[in-house]
């Protein structure tokens, strides 16, 4: 299965969740098993030889790649989440948004220092999640090994506030 099959197996809708918005829809590549096992394989594939520790994503459709490609890659898998959905001790960041500011969440004692990282999301769009994640990771000494996302949106320039991290994206629009 080729990169192209992928792209053609996601649903675009216009006009969601707003006017004006071209919304691309995974679950019709995460239905079918295929594309799905595909896309995974696809995505680890970089990070084989990398000695990963730890897969960090991000909730929630982070979580649906992120634990695959945990178990994919041999090592454990740790979540960001949003402010109080964690229940122990934790480390947060707040960063801002379009609209407003949010806040993320990661326990602490997810890894040790010098752990090495990847970081694993759906969708790179701005940016501003991922490098609120990525500081979370560099405020707990961790090496960041990567930054993968199964899509990216390139006209949103999300690369830009990632400047630094080795970024991978499987799909670009």
């Amino acid at each position: 299965m080729t990169i192209k099959q992928l792209e053609r197996s996601i649903r675009a809708i216009p006009n969601f969740p707003k006017q004006g918005i071209l919304f691309r829809d995974i679950t019709t590549l995460l239905r079918d098993k295929k594309t799905y096992h595909c896309a995974i394989n696809l995505l680890a594939k970089p990070y084989k030889s990398k000695k990963i520790d730890v897969v960090v994503a991000v909730e929630s459709r982070g979580f649906i790649f992120g634990a695959a490609l945990a178990y994919k890659l041999g090592c454990g898998f740790v979540m960001v989440r949003k402010k109080g959905k964690l229940p122990y001790k934790t480390y947060s960041v707040t960063y801002e948004l379009e609209y407003g500011a949010d806040t993320l969440e990661i326990h602490r004692d997810a890894f040790g220092k010098g752990a090495r990282v990847l970081i694993v999301d759906d969708l790179l769009a701005t940016g501003g999640t991922i490098k609120a994640v990525s500081d979370l990771v560099e405020q707990m000494s961790a090496k960041i090994i990567g930054v993968c996302f199964l899509i990216e949106l390139t006209a949103l320039s999300g690369r830009k506030k990632l400047k630094g991290l080795p970024v991978f994206s499987l799909i670009k629009y």
